[in-house]
C-alpha cells in the first residue's frame, strides 16, 4: 500500500505545477491556493483516497458538497477554484471547464430553528403522501435533504467503518437503514418500525437514479428527497405555521430532543453531544453545536 504524502506536501507539488505553467501569478493566491488544498488533502485521506491528484470530478464535488455546511461562500469557492485550478492542471478538466459551483448552507443551517413534535407534524399533514413520509422520515432520523434518496436496509449496504461510542442509539430502537452522507459518509440511522414499515412499501421493482443538485443519486424506495422535497417542506411550513425555518430545522429537532434524551439517560453533555454527533453525520463534534442553539 503506497505511503500517503503529507497534506502540505501534496499542496505544494500542485502549487509548484500551477505556478511553472503560470496558472496562478499572485502570492496571495498561491497562499490561499495552498490552504484550501491542504484541507482537501487531509479530507482525501479520511474517505481512503490515494491523494488529492486521484481526485475525480464526482469527488471534488462530494467533498464541496460536505465544505458547505462548515464553511461560507467565500471560502467555499476559494477551495472550489483551487481543486479547479489543479483538475484542469492534470487534465481531469479540459482548460477552461469549471466545477460546479455549490451553494454554502452555512447560513441556512445557523438561521434554522428546531421545529416542535406537533409542528413538524403539522406541516407533514399539508403535504402529498410523498413528500410527507419524508418529512416524517427526516425528523425522526435527522436526516439531510438528499439523505433521503440514498436510504437503503443496513443489510444491504455496510457504513463506513468510524468510531462509534457505545451511546449510541441508546434509548431508542426500530429498523437500521444506511444513507449517504455529506463527504461520502455511509452511515447508519434507525427509524421507528411504524415507519420502516411505511417505507418498504414503498420499495421500487428496480433502483432508479435520481439527479439533485448535479449529483446522482440511486434511488430504492420511491419518496421525497433532495430540493424538490426541501422546497415542498418550506413552503408547507409557511402555509400551516405562517413561517418556515427550513428543512434543516428538523436535524436541529433531532439534535435537541436526543440531547435531551441522552443527558436524562445519565450521559455527561460531551458523550450526549459526541453521540448526536455521530448519529446525524457530522465529522466533528464542534459542527454539532450549531444545532443545539
Amino acid at each position: 500500500m503506497p505511503k500517503f504524502a503529507k497534506a502540505s506536501t501534496q499542496a505544494k507539488n500542485v502549487i509548484k505545477g500551477l505556478t511553472k505553467t503560470k496558472r496562478i501569478k499572485s502570492l496571495g493566491t498561491a497562499r490561499n491556493y495552498m490552504q484550501a488544498l491542504k484541507t482537501v488533502a487531509s479530507w482525501s485521506k479520511d474517505i481512503g483516497m490515494n491523494g488529492i491528484q486521484s481526485m475525480t470530478i464526482e469527488q471534488a464535488q462530494t467533498y464541496l458538497d460536505y465544505r458547505a455546511e462548515i464553511v461560507g461562500q467565500k471560502a467555499l469557492d476559494m477551495e472550489r477554484q483551487a481543486i479547479q485550478a489543479m483538475m484542469q492542471l492534470n487534465g481531469k478538466l479540459a482548460p477552461k471547464q469549471p466545477l460546479y459551483r455549490i451553494k454554502s448552507s452555512l447560513d441556512e443551517i445557523k438561521r434554522s430553528r428546531a421545529y416542535t413534535s406537533n409542528q413538524a407534524e403539522a406541516i407533514s399533514n399539508r403535504q402529498t403522501a410523498k413528500h410527507q413520509l419524508a418529512t416524517q422520515i427526516a425528523y425522526a432520523a435527522g436526516l439531510r435533504a438528499h439523505e433521503l434518496l440514498t436510504l437503503a436496509k443496513a443489510s444491504e449496504r455496510s457504513p463506513d467503518k468510524r468510531h462509534a461510542l457505545k451511546s449510541k442509539w441508546q434509548g431508542r430502537s426500530g429498523e437500521l437503514y444506511t444513507v449517504q452522507g455529506k463527504g461520502g459518509l455511509i452511515r447508519h440511522v434507525i427509524l421507528p418500525t411504524s415507519l420502516a414499515s411505511m417505507l418498504e412499501q414503498q420499495r421500487l421493482e428496480q433502483p432508479i437514479t435520481i439527479v439533485d443538485r448535479k449529483i446522482n443519486y440511486l434511488q430504492l424506495y420511491d419518496i421525497a428527497g433532495g430540493k424538490k422535497w426541501s422546497d415542498s417542506f418550506s413552503k408547507a411550513s409557511n402555509r400551516t405555521l405562517l413561517f418556515s425555518t427550513g428543512a434543516h430545522g428538523l436535524r436541529h429537532s433531532y439534535a435537541q430532543e436526543r440531547m435531551v434524551e441522552l443527558k436524562s439517560l445519565g450521559f455527561s453533555y460531551e458523550t450526549a453531544l459526541e453521540t448526536v454527533s455521530q448519529e446525524i453525520g457530522h465529522f466533528r463534534a464542534d459542527i454539532t453545536k450549531v444545532y443545539l442553539n
